[in-house]
């Protein structure tokens, strides 16, 4: 009986293999037939699926474009934070009211910056908010101050990308790729090395010397980078987010959350 069942199911498979191949002989034989007989639908297919696939690359190249800051399209376009105009960026002030000022900044990076915060770390970004003559550039820098211990907390960039070289000290550095991976890249960096953050992933550096100070200069691939410090912008957030949503998210109890949420949460850039 067994042997019976098995023959029979053997013959139904074998049945809807034949039927398979067999229909697929045949919508390749119509479709050749009909390109023969009827050669402007063939072409009109192809002329189709070529536009289509024009289409598809101009989206993805129009995609790439609008995802990083505008180019200039002339030699520089000077903010001009007055304007009235609202765009994203800031307008190009006249060229003729250009001045060598607009490109320059006595910022003094060569200083040691106040390391005093909680967290023990001074960020002085230089962006177009500071100098002008970065806009549509795409180009910002910073000079990262770090106190023994201290620590550049973890942050984000929304709109750049960062490479950071060790000026003095040495700084154990990382950060962590987006879900579902969240995979951790650390190392530790001496003086002149360099190290690259992706952008918008959450990364950091710390200082792990007890007694020596460390300096780093970071250079970002936006006028404007952003900065978004996740404990911050979490648990500092005007106004607060829900202790509930923050209980689940973080698994713990709201008493925890309601005891974070009351922390003085300083802002470690300048």
């Amino acid at each position: 009986m067994k042997m019976t069942n098995l023959l029979a199911t053997s013959r139904i498979e074998a049945q809807g293999k034949s039927n398979c191949w067999r229909a697929y002989y045949i919508k390749q034989y119509t479709q050749q037939t009909a390109s023969r007989t009827h050669p402007s639908r063939a072409k009109l297919g192809m002329a189709s699926s070529n536009i289509f696939l024009l289409t598809v690359l101009l989206a993805l190249v129009t995609s790439g474009a609008v995802a990083s800051d505008p180019s200039p399209l002339q030699d520089f376009c000077v903010a001009d934070k007055n304007s009235p105009v609202r765009v994203n960026g800031f307008p190009c002030k006249d060229f003729k009211d250009v001045k060598v000022d607009d490109f320059f900044l006595a910022a003094n990076l060569d200083k040691p910056m106040d390391t005093t915060k909680k967290i023990g770390s001074n960020v002085t970004l230089i962006n177009v908010m500071k100098l002008a003559g970065l806009n549509t550039l795409g180009i910002s820098m910073a000079r990262i101050d770090y106190a023994p211990k201290g620590l550049n907390p973890p942050h984000t960039h929304p709109r750049a990308t960062e490479i950071l070289t060790v000026l003095e000290g040495s700084l154990y550095v990382g950060f962590v790729t987006s879900n579902t991976d969240n995979k951790f890249f650390s190392k530790m960096l001496n003086k002149g090395d360099v190290f690259v953050f992706p952008q918008g992933l959450i990364h950091f550096q710390f200082n792990p010397s007890h007694d020596k100070p460390a300096v780093a200069i970071a250079a970002l691939s936006s006028q404007n980078p952003g900065a978004i410090t996740i404990a911050n912008a979490v648990f500092g957030s005007k106004p607060p987010i829900a202790d509930d949503v923050l209980a689940k998210a973080f698994q713990v109890d709201k008493k925890v959350v309601d005891w974070l949420q009351a922390q003085f949460w300083e802002d470690n850039h300048n």
